[in-house]
């Protein structure tokens, strides 16, 4: 009896999903360690089968196969990146009840917690792949096999498509939703502007008693700062968690300021500080040796009520080329894609803004390839999650323009919507008018940081030969 016979065996006996190990994967593909039976989060109870394992590279993951599956698969891509030094065997669980919309669409959903916690968007494109390969040597080859990544996902599954997508590939189509689009050599200029910025003005990060550190490290190696002790800190110099009349003047001036400055927004300014601390440490400290991959020479910054100040105190400093180059390599995108791509924005995204998507259209623009790409934005105000209608409704124009080879445009994708609707209740929020503005826009510029794709199909091919490129998995 096969494991799918035993499944479904199960599955009619106790009306949840159980699984057995999974079958020795194709060529390089790691194998299932351990059978791991689980019920199908509560979203899909009774709707699929699913099932959970670990492959050899130590990468958790999850599996689910509907009642009624279409024959098509969904692998899906996570964000974060999360920064435990393991795999998360709840990560792959987690995401699949959060996107139980593409199950009960009628498509099989296969999502992996990548190997290791930390940055490493080509690593975490080989662990998706890896477990699509562990798909295919259990269940067969899908009819269609489509790519979807949310938030730094989005990075993650961009980077499937250029890798493993290639024309009559593995992959058929892509769908990236408020992805993090810029890569990681420019997406996070923001960031660094934050924690310049922020140590300007609040002087507690680290203090003037503290050991003394370059910023562009977010926080020393060895320090057992917590997100509860940053968070103290942000509240000491800027009240932002207490309502505008309790906050000194001080401190509404400072936050007034780095507000300003930066254009990050006040909701998400303790959740983008802390990536600028404990993500940057991760970034330069584990994953690049202690090297800097960033820089702010050139910036000048404005907004504040004293920019001549400002720009005279903040911390300049300007990134080895070898660690830029390393980030380059494993996160930014060449724009070089031959399979249909669809974006979905929220043009509120108050953490991957909205000119995350300029820099994708530009990147493929760049490439001669942006005739693969259609983007769609809705006039949401959050980053996690999107109205499942929608989410529904992407997949479904992705699978028609695949199958049909008919492209379709915002308009279309819009209208098509409130059929949707009728199933799931969650709401229709497209603006099919709306046009982002230039990456340029929001984020400052470095010297020649206006082109794009910030690295080319032939830097990448030049730097793969370079022994050790990149951020090791």
């Amino acid at each position: 009896m096969t494991t799918r016979e035993r499944i479904h065996r199960r599955s009619r006996r106790a009306a949840l999903a159980v699984a057995g190990a999974l079958a020795a994967s194709l060529m390089a593909v790691p194998a299932a360690q351990a059978e791991a039976p689980v019920a199908c989060p509560a979203e899909l109870d009774g709707k699929a089968v699913c099932h959970t394992g670990q492959d050899a590279n130590g990468a958790y993951y999850a599996i689910a196969v509907p009642k009624n599956w279409n024959g098509s698969l969904v692998m899906h891509a996570h964000g974060g990146p999360d920064l435990g030094e393991a795999s998360d065997p709840a990560r792959s669980l987690e995401d699949l009840g959060r996107w139980s919309v593409m199950v009960k669409e009628g498509y099989a959903w296969a999502g992996s917690s990548y190997r290791r916690g930390g940055y490493g968007t080509r690593m975490a494109a080989e662990d998706t792949e890896n477990l699509r390969r562990l798909f295919v040597s259990e269940f067969g080859k899908p009819k269609k096999t489509y790519v979807h990544g949310q938030s730094w996902g989005g990075n993650v599954a961009a980077k499937v498509a250029e890798v493993y997508g290639t024309k009559k590939g593995r992959y058929d189509g892509v769908l990236l939703t408020n992805g993090v689009l810029g890569g990681g050599s420019r997406g996070y200029d923001y960031r660094v502007d934050l924690r310049v910025v922020y140590q300007y003005y609040c002087q507690n990060h680290p203090r003037p008693t503290e050991q003394q550190y370059p910023l562009w490290q977010g926080l020393r190696p060895g320090s057992t700062m917590t997100s509860a002790g940053l968070r103290a800190r942000l509240q000491e110099c800027t009240g932002f968690e207490s309502a505008p009349e309790a906050r000194t003047a001080l401190q509404q001036r400072n936050l007034d300021d780095i507000l300003a400055v930066t254009g990050i927004p006040e909701r998400t300014l303790e959740s983008h500080l802390r990536f600028a601390t404990f993500t940057f440490r991760d970034i330069v400290s584990t994953r690049l040796g202690g090297r800097n991959p960033f820089s702010n020479v050139g910036v000048r910054y404005s907004g504040s009520h004293d920019d001549k100040a400002l720009n005279a105190g903040v911390e300049r400093f300007s990134a080895d080329p070898t660690a830029k180059r390393d980030l380059s390599y494993d996160s930014d995108l060449t724009g070089k894609v031959s399979i249909p791509v669809l974006t979905m924005h929220a043009i509120d995204d108050p953490t991957a803004f909205i000119e995350h998507e300029s820099a994708y259209r530009d990147s493929l623009k760049g490439a001669g390839r942006d005739r693969y790409l259609v983007q769609t934005f809705t006039k949401e105000t959050e980053h996690s999650a999107l109205s499942d209608a929608e989410y529904a409704n992407s997949i479904a124009a992705l699978n028609k323009w695949v199958r049909t080879g008919h492209k379709p445009d915002a308009r279309s994708i819009a209208a098509n919507c409130a059929a949707f609707d009728k199933t799931y209740g969650t709401g229709c929020f497209y603006d099919s008018r709306f046009r982002p503005d230039s990456y340029a826009s929001h984020v400052r510029p470095r010297p020649g940081g206006l082109h794009w794709p910030a690295m080319t199909a032939a830097q990448e091919k030049s730097w793969s030969r370079i022994d050790g490129v990149g951020i090791a998995p």
